[in-house]
């Protein structure tokens, strides 16, 4: 018996060129209208780093204490760059299925491939805020780590539990429609039980078992790591291999969990 994450695969590469054309045309209906377009993908993530060093550092006067740099404006910035990834896809993934029902109802359509498409499409923003965190480091820490060539692993092991977390939310919201708003209250908790503002040691000692059970902890800390230092060890491999495992067990229950519920989406959509 194949694993549907293997067939998945399979039919990806098939059908690649769909995939492109459902990636190029959510990017665009992002910015349809727009004037500048793309560059919101920019112009974003710089004021909200503008804001942070402005609050953090010139008003809270805050530091890092022990983390990979003092500076607070870009030990946040990196910690909440897999974050918005992460629930950007999952929170478009929940309404994939009924904002495309007329292709999946009137047409032989691979409904499995929006989430997918979601995502790829939310890594083109991301990189544009990434390539803006090198620059910022590069000029406030006079820095640019040689770790940057681990970022594909990175955002491959956090599309994996991405699309698979949102491949569970998709087909939950074609037959329970509350599902959108419960991940967005979901979403909220998990973000404060990921150590994105505040240091791992800052949490009480009953909840960092949490922290161990969190795959976002695991991306965050490599993020940062891999960003913002020029040394990356033992201790990065295994919490690469830790989010690695979590991210290939959510993808493959999150395609066996799909294949499932697919089979009532017609009489309901």
């Amino acid at each position: 018996m194949r694993l549907p994450g293997t067939l998945f695969l399979r039919n990806l590469v098939e059908r690649r060129s769909l995939l492109e054309q459902l990636v190029r045309r959510d990017f665009e209906q992002r910015f349809v209208g727009s004037a500048v377009g793309w560059i919101w993908g920019l112009i974003h993530p710089l004021v909200l780093l503008v804001c942070w060093w402005f609050v953090f550092v010139k008003v809270l006067k805050q530091k890092p204490e022990g983390a990979a740099t003092d500076y607070y404006p870009l030990y946040l910035f990196a910690g909440m760059l897999p974050w918005l990834l992460f629930s950007d896809t999952v929170q478009r993934s929940a309404t994939a299925m009924l904002e495309q029902s007329n292709l999946i109802t009137k047409t032989v359509f691979p409904s499995e491939i929006l989430p997918v498409s979601v995502f790829l499409s939310s890594v083109v923003s991301h990189l544009l805020a990434v390539a803006l965190m090198v620059a910022a480091a590069g000029v406030m820490l006079n820095q640019i780590s040689i770790f940057l060539v681990l970022l594909p692993v990175y955002v491959l092991v956090l599309g994996l539990f991405a699309v698979g977390v949102g491949w569970i939310v998709a087909s939950l919201h074609v037959f329970q429609r509350d599902t959108a708003q419960v991940m967005s209250v979901v979403l909220q908790f998990w973000f404060w039980l990921t150590p994105i503002f505040f240091m791992e040691g800052k949490y009480p000692k009953k909840a960092r078992i949490l922290l161990t059970l969190n795959p976002m902890n695991y991306l965050v800390r490599g993020y940062r790591q891999m960003l913002l230092t020029s040394t990356w060890g033992w201790t990065d491999l295994r919490d690469l291999a830790v989010a690695a495992g979590f991210g290939v067990a959510l993808f493959v229950i999150g395609g066996l969990f799909f294949r499932y519920m697919k089979r009532g989406f017609a009489d309901v959509l």
